[in-house]
């Protein structure tokens, strides 16, 4: 009988994170969930998802936790950073702690906790990490950016011990907890449709695909990249969209 293959998510018990987890158990993989918080009322993906809650500030505890998961559920084939700071006090400090610092120290503390015969890593970024977004602050920019860099320095560290590092970096996306906002304003619906080239808003499954294809022996040569989930909607000119977005305006299509 074949082993399962083991997948880490660190901030899964939301959003994209929380369906990587659906999707990685679909795919027949143990998968260890490593949130601030345990998912409300507990609830379970599948038996084969376990969760921990940790403070990812706290290195002590951090460390202990992932001793636990692999001593529990074997080394590691795959691992997937999609945590971002969510608490109070500054913001600067606590997203480059959250976002970077845990980032960094747990792929070094568990750099011989892989299975080098298929070992992949991937960090979830940001469509700031290209442009800017007014509803979020300087600090998420800065830590989206600087995981594009990370996932690049780190595939050329890692090469030779078979671990691939790359990056996912959603736009706008469909999430459970979102979802009802966007579906709900058919004219703000419409405008995404609009703005995006391929006429339609990404939905959460569709990027945890993405990194699931990253993990893949599928992606067996693919390291240090930027896979960009976000429909197009990136690479178009900044004027071309506003002259759409005017001629929308005056056949009132938006």
């Amino acid at each position: 009988m074949m082993k399962r293959k083991h997948a880490l998510i660190i901030g899964g018990t939301k959003g994209i994170g929380h369906t990587l987890a659906h999707f990685f158990a679909r795919e027949g993989c143990i998968v260890s969930v490593i949130g601030r918080s345990l998912p409300q009322s507990r609830q379970r993906t599948s038996r084969m998802v376990h969760y921990w809650s940790c403070d990812l500030s706290d290195c002590q505890k951090l460390f202990q936790t992932l001793d636990e998961i692999v001593q529990k559920r074997g080394k590691l084939n795959y691992a997937a950073f999609l945590q971002r700071f969510r608490g109070k006090g500054d913001e600067w400090s606590g997203e480059i702690e959250t976002s970077l610092t845990a980032t960094k120290k747990t792929i070094e503390y568990l750099v011989n906790n892989f299975d080098a015969r298929e070992a992949s890593i991937v960090l979830v970024s940001s469509a700031c990490a290209n442009l800017i977004a007014h509803d979020v602050p300087v600090s998420y920019h800065v830590a989206k950016t600087a995981l594009v860099q990370m996932a690049r320095y780190y595939a050329v560290e890692l090469g030779q011990k078979s671990i691939r590092v790359n990056c996912v970096s959603p736009g706008t996306t469909l999430k459970e907890e979102t979802k009802n906002h966007y579906l709900s304003d058919k004219r703000l619906l419409h405008f995404y449709q609009k703005l995006i080239p391929l006429g339609r808003m990404g939905t959460a499954r569709e990027v945890a695909q993405a990194i699931g294809f990253l993990c893949s022996p599928s992606a067996s040569f693919i390291t240090g990249q930027n896979l960009v989930v976000d429909g197009g909607v990136s690479i178009q000119w900044q004027e071309t969209l506003a002259a759409r977005l005017r001629y929308a305006h005056r056949t009132r299509k938006v």
